[in-house]
């Protein structure tokens, strides 16, 4: 019977060979661990790794060396399978060994290498061997609290670990807060992944370390946006002085996220010479970048910006907008008798006519705080948006707040529209029914809702 054991495990078929072993998983007698031993040695990873998961279901102790010495086999799966197997079998002298496998390039050995030590009843000798014991594990961030014993390992595995303990080992790193993490995270900033990139560049920045800013600016021009904008941030802290000519060049960046980040870190700066270029960004496609660039303008406080910010007042998102009424008045509480505001009169008469309501609404009152008579200029209020044009006037002097709500039932903002809404029928003003039955047919399911209980309220 062995015999033919033997020769079917020297068949050409690796399959067959495989069916052998899983044949021999079966057996209940001591008999099979021979051919078991032979198949250890077998040319297909797949039969070796079989053969040492069978020996590990049985109580021989032949099986420990040949286990021990498969320890170092070129395949993972293989050594995976013969760490479980020793951990199994429950031999102390293969403790050693399985320790070496706890810095194996492989994480699933590493991992299995520790479970097994653990099965044995091993104890790390020393912090350097609980931190490697740790780091198989997988909790890097309890590693570091090793200190400088986990510092060798984590940058190893930083350098030669697959993407995702890279980005753990980046990680515990930085939760050391040595300055001695210093210098392997800026080697990280040229690992494949992003989000190890993204990672160290976060790390970086906490440092504040003006000697990473060179490498960190290069990241400016990675591929990845994310990298991009993490980058304006790091270089901002690291070296903001320096960082200025490439944070204003980072405003025309394709990527909205990351021309944010640019006037953000420039308002953070409060740097003058960014003043021309953060102006331009005022006509930015994005709001959120059109907001964020009032905001800094009105952080650096230049009075260069008071011409562009007057003219802001008419963008069409009201966030916009009111961040650049509030950075107007940080720059200058008098800035409507500024010459600078003065210079944008034929812009903002131009917009009179623009189709948007709310543009038109503010060019009007804009010309009323610039103090621009109505014989100078024809200024007359715009014609209030298409929901109020459907409604006949009211025999009656409607209620003060009538025309701001009909005006905010208009806004782009949900919200607005709907506290409109829900004023109307607090007011109880009937004149307002035609107006609320057209708001019951909005686009946001909220405010049609609100609308129906306001008109219930009328009547």
């Amino acid at each position: 019977m062995l015999w033919w054991t033997y020769q079917q495990l020297r068949v050409s078929n690796p399959k067959a060979r495989l069916a052998v072993v899983e044949k021999l998983a079966e057996f209940e007698s001591a008999d099979a661990v021979e051919p078991l031993l032979f198949a250890l040695k077998d040319a297909s990873d797949e039969v070796r790794s079989a053969a040492a998961r069978v020996l590990g279901q049985f109580e021989d102790q032949r099986a420990v060396e040949p286990l021990i010495q498969m320890l170092r086999d070129p395949s993972p799966a293989a050594r995976t399978a013969a760490a479980v197997a020793l951990g199994q079998l429950g031999d102390p002298q293969a403790a050693n060994w399985l320790v070496g496998l706890l810095q194996d390039i492989d994480s699933g050995v590493q991992w299995r290498a520790a479970q097994s030590l653990k099965q044995l009843g091993w104890q790390p000798g020393s912090n350097a061997e609980r931190a490697l014991q740790i780091m198989a594990t997988g909790n890097l961030s309890q590693a570091a609290a090793l200190g400088a014993e986990a510092f060798k390992p984590l940058v190893e595995l930083l350098k030669n670990g697959p993407p995702d303990k890279q980005l753990k080992a980046v990680k515990a790193l930085g939760g050391m807060n040595d300055p001695l993490v210093i210098k392997p995270l800026v080697e990280a900033l040229g690992k494949s992944g992003p989000a190890v990139r993204i990672a160290a560049l976060g790390i970086l920045e906490r440092f504040a370390d003006p000697s990473t800013y060179n490498a960190i600016e290069r990241l400016l021009k990675d591929s990845n946006p994310s990298v991009r904008s993490a980058a304006v941030e790091a270089a901002a802290r690291c070296d903001g002085k320096r960082a200025v000519p490439a944070l204003i060049h980072s405003l025309k960046d394709s990527s909205w996220d990351v021309r944010r980040a640019a006037v953000m870190a420039l308002g953070f700066l409060t740097a003058p010479a960014g003043v021309d270029g953060l102006c331009q960004v005022l006509q930015d496609k994005d709001h959120d970048v059109r907001e964020s660039t009032a905001v800094a303008l009105g952080r650096i406080g230049d009075a260069r910006a008071t011409y562009s910010l007057v003219l802001a007042l008419l963008d069409t998102d009201s966030a916009v907008r009111i961040a650049v009424a509030n950075s107007l008045q940080r720059i200058d509480r008098s800035w409507q008798k500024s010459e600078a505001a003065q210079r944008t009169l034929p812009k903002i008469k131009a917009a009179l006519d623009h189709p948007e309501y709310w543009v038109r609404h503010t060019a009007v009152k804009l010309l009323e705080q610039l103090d621009v008579g109505h014989d100078s200029v024809n200024v007359q209020m715009p014609a209030q948006p298409s929901v109020l044009s459907t409604v006949q006037q009211p025999k009656q002097p409607p209620h003060a707040a009538f025309s701001i709500l009909a005006d905010l039932l208009h806004d782009r903002d949900r919200d607005l529209r709907l506290a409109a809404t829900e004023a109307f029928g607090q007011l109880r003003e009937k004149t307002a029914k035609s107006i609320l039955t057209i708001a019951a047919q909005d686009d946001d399911l909220l405010v049609q809702q609100a609308a129906q209980r306001a008109l219930a309220a009328l009547s």
